[in-house]
């Protein structure tokens, strides 16, 4: 363990909570070069274990400390970007384009945006943070990123029951259906829909409670 603790020491500033975890991975690390190591290769133990150890610290920092989870292709390329970046930026005095950029990493110009997107799931923003809009730019009591997410839909909870109702519909007949779309789709009165349809309010008032036990009914029976 004292190797795991040598190599664990670049990392002390990661924190205590934090160090524990480093140091169990790195002791996986440990295990890898025991079961690994060669002594007909004549290598000292401890040039051979290290980069095991110290690999799979690294591996643990690779896979956690991203906001969201991106393939480890796309974690490896965002380095190799990065890197390919300052180069360019340092030769060519500029910015380097995504063309510049993959010819010299030797990619197509997809996988390079592929890699620069995937360099926005490193880290992530508050929604509470300010979208800089708005009046009040700059201010504490500026727009935010969660003001501009709608709010949900009381309506939403009838598509259920719509579709619930749908087969139901289906097994009335055409006056009764009609007599439905008039009172709820039209917003007819019984007395409006008697006159159009030569009845009485009465027998639209019969007619409309017979339907609408069936379809009652018919909802409460799937539950």
């Amino acid at each position: 363990m004292s190797l795991v603790r040598f190599s664990a020491r670049r990392f002390r500033g990661r924190g205590p909570e934090e160090m524990e975890d480093i140091l169990q991975v790195g002791t996986i690390g440990l295990i890898k070069a025991i079961d690994r190591f060669d002594l007909s290769r004549e290598v000292e133990f401890t040039t051979f274990a290290v980069p095991y150890i110290v690999g799979e610290m690294k591996r643990f920092f690779r896979d956690t400390t991203w906001a969201v989870h991106v393939p480890r292709r796309l974690q490896e390329l965002r380095v190799e970007l990065a890197k390919a970046r300052d180069h360019l930026a340092a030769v060519l005095d500029a910015q380097p384009t995504v063309a510049e950029l993959a010819a010299y990493l030797e990619l197509s110009e997809e996988e390079v945006i592929d890699g620069l997107v995937a360099s926005n799931g490193y880290t992530a923003g508050s929604i509470d943070l300010p979208t800089g809009e708005g009046e009040d730019v700059g201010s504490d009591t500026g727009r935010s990123y969660a003001d501009t997410i709608g709010a949900c839909d009381p309506a939403m909870e009838l598509v259920e029951d719509f579709q619930s109702l749908a087969p139901l519909l289906g097994r009335l007949d055409d006056r009764e259906r009609l007599i439905l779309e008039m009172r709820f789709g039209q917003e007819l009165t019984q007395s409006q829909i008697g006159e159009r349809l030569g009845f009485s309010q009465m027998h639209v008032s019969r007619i409309l409670s017979r339907t609408l036990a069936r379809l009652r009914a018919g909802l409460l029976s799937d539950f």
